[in-house]
């Protein structure tokens, strides 16, 4: 059975209100709800607009104005020009799928690091950089794969778009068009 969506109210005054336990949270207990795996929708107390991502865009600020950020300037400046592009939400898309296929090898690691530490041993960073270094060619490994399925899943959205626009333009009436989609003789050779 599933567990019911936990609602929190986000008032004027831009205080987060936990209909759960009755009472008012802040930004970092619902970071910390995050961590926890816990599925929870932000809606503005008002209107009753879902304001989830907002919320979450606000923790990755605070976050990335902490300590140490996880975006450098560039690529968040190369994130910025995706907006309005008309890849937008391919990236949105690749960039999700490259997420998942980095949690699986996290979790792989993970399962690993029981095995060597145990079930009951709390992994601080220094026994993650430990156990790292100790995996170091496996790493690679599947950072290598990681790449790899990277660049596939790109290729191939690429190859969808490719393949929907010549759909699209081959029904206008463009003198030689058509032509212009025929393999070239070196593809031909190739295949």
């Amino acid at each position: 059975m599933a567990k019911p969506i936990r609602v929190i109210k986000k008032y004027p005054n831009r205080r987060l209100y936990d209909t759960a336990n009755s009472g008012y949270i802040t930004l970092a207990d619902v970071k910390q709800m995050v961590l926890e795996f816990i599925d929870f929708q932000v809606i503005d107390a008002k209107s009753g607009d879902d304001l989830t991502r907002g919320i979450l865009l606000q923790i990755i600020l605070e976050e990335e104005s902490a300590g140490m950020p996880m975006f450098s300037s560039e690529m968040l400046s190369q994130m910025i020009r995706f907006y309005g592009n008309a890849l937008q939400g391919i990236m949105g898309n690749y960039m999700e799928q490259n997420v998942k296929a980095f949690l699986v090898i996290q979790n792989k690691l993970q399962d690993q690091a029981k095995q060597v530490y145990g079930d009951k041993m709390m992994l601080t960073p220094d026994l993650w950089k430990q156990f790292l270094q100790m995996q170091a060619p496996a790493m690679q490994g599947m950072l290598g794969n990681y790449l790899e399925q990277s660049a596939k899943l790109f290729m191939d959205m690429q190859q969808r778009m490719q393949d929907q626009t010549r759909g699209l333009f081959t029904s206008f009436p463009f003198p030689n068009f058509a032509a212009g989609l025929q393999p070239s003789p070196d593809e031909e050779k190739k295949r």
